[in-house]
């Protein structure tokens, strides 16, 4: 077993435990380039909010979309695009990854822009 499968068998068992709190979910993706953050509906259907590295906004002032910097400044636009939708409250969604670097960055991040977790 690979690092990717092990990964994704994480994330699934964790997204399955989170479908049922009903929740919109905040998700986060990481790659070595870039971080990615989306805010789901509970049951997954639909994007309502989502912020990256990849997004001018986010990436002014910054060297690279590949630190914990990078990561608090996505933290703090996509708790800002939640506000935005009208979303207090949602499950953080690690997508497998270990809470600790640039996904604990991000988490933190958010929960100091007002989401919920």
């Amino acid at each position: 077993m690979n690092k990717n499968i092990a990964r994704l068998r994480r994330a699934k068992s964790t997204r399955s435990h989170i479908r049922t709190l009903g929740v919109p979910r905040l998700s986060v993706l990481r790659t070595g380039q870039h971080l990615y953050a989306q805010v789901f509906t509970a049951d997954g259907s639909q994007c309502l909010a989502a912020a990256s590295t990849t997004q001018s906004s986010v990436m002014e002032g910054l060297k690279n979309g590949r630190n914990a910097d990078a990561a608090v400044k996505v933290g703090q636009a996509i708790a800002a695009a939640a506000k935005a939708a009208g979303i207090e409250k949602v499950a953080f969604d690690r997508s497998g990854y270990r809470y600790h670097g640039r996904v604990k960055a991000l988490a933190d991040a958010a929960r100091e822009g007002g989401l919920q977790f």
